[in-house]
């Protein structure tokens, strides 16, 4: 490979390191070969709502995160009342704009969660 600015000439470097353990690695990658898309549809009309279902997905898991580090820090009484009070208001109004944005896309709230194959259900 040349980069730019590089005046060396290029050279072919083989392939380094342990064939064994190459050769487990193509095993593995060709049992993922059923969960893996063969080819990658990117559809004008549905990139769209995959992009918003992905981004409002990573959304949805922060806001559980969040949700459940602010129940931890009231059970553990380091909240005043005010910020209590004031972190359950962000937290509906986020509930409200999630619910519209799920809408605006066509998606329900179910399809906020990825399956992870093996590892089960994101969330």
């Amino acid at each position: 490979m040349k980069l730019v600015g590089d005046t060396a000439p290029a050279v072919e470097q083989p392939l380094r390191g342990d064939l064994e353990a190459l050769c487990d690695f193509g095993r593995e990658l060709s049992q993922l070969g059923p969960v893996l898309p063969s080819r990658i549809n990117a559809d004008p009309t549905t990139t769209e709502q995959g992009l918003a279902k992905l981004v409002l997905t990573l959304v949805e898991l922060v806001r559980r995160l969040l949700e459940r580090q602010a129940i931890r820090r009231i059970e553990a009484g380091s909240l005043t009342d005010e910020e209590i009070e004031r972190m359950g208001q962000t937290f509906l109004k986020l509930d409200q704009k999630m619910a519209e944005l799920t809408a605006a896309f066509g998606l329900k709230p179910e399809d906020l969660n990825l399956n992870l194959g093996p590892l089960g259900d994101l969330m």
